[in-house]
């Protein structure tokens, strides 16, 4: 165990409890968790507890020890929060025919989350069918360099860690298509009807 002036790290699962050790007999301990402003614990122990962690109380804890004896001494432990994806953007993308087009999925998790792309129930592999994969830390790409009638449809974003996983669907429509409440593409005949009702229904009001 790290003494006191050096740091340890320590990880832990989101929503367990966890006591940073300081060993040594000490009169005041004060700890800092520096990554969501400066909070201090006094206590006469020499153990902080933190109970029902959050991801929000990852970073860096300062204990302070000071007694009538000697001048104060110091150790850092660095926690880091473990906790499953949450899938932040999921961006549904309009591409014309024989243009690129990239659907984007974004995840917050630690650790860093790992990503799959499918359509239907169909995995999708990196360089097939012109199709490639971009993962940049909690960001993944689905880019397709050359847009055909084909790539069209609903896909899936996962992302996952050992600690979960979670989904989203993403949309890949042409330009002529509109979207259902559901967010399913419509082609452009039954857009321009459902424009269309939509325009009556409006002017029935008055």
């Amino acid at each position: 165990m790290p003494g006191f002036g050096e740091e340890e790290v320590l990880t832990i699962p989101k929503g367990s409890a966890t006591r940073p050790i300081f060993s040594s007999t000490v009169d005041r301990c004060l700890s800092l968790p520096f990554s969501t402003g400066v909070r201090k614990f006094v206590m006469d122990g020499e153990h902080l507890e933190l109970r029902g962690i959050t991801k929000e109380q990852s970073g860096s804890y300062e204990c302070i020890a000071s007694n009538d004896i000697s001048t104060p001494d110091t150790r850092t432990v660095q926690v880091v929060v473990n906790y499953p994806p949450s899938i932040s953007k999921a961006r549904t993308t309009g591409t014309p025919v024989g243009q690129k087009g990239i659907l984007q999925c974004e995840a917050s998790a630690v650790p860093r989350p790992d990503f799959e792309w499918y359509k239907e129930d169909r995995r999708i592999f990196n360089g097939l069918n012109g199709v490639k994969i971009e993962n940049q830390g909690k960001i993944s790409m689905l880019v397709f360099f050359n847009v055909s009638e084909e790539d069209y449809g609903n896909y899936t974003c996962v992302a996952m860690n050992k600690m979960g996983i979670t989904n989203a669907s993403i949309i890949l429509y042409g330009p002529g298509a509109m979207h259902d409440v559901n967010g399913a593409a419509l082609s452009p005949y039954c857009a321009q009807s459902l424009a269309l009702t939509v325009t009556l229904l409006h002017l029935l009001k008055f």
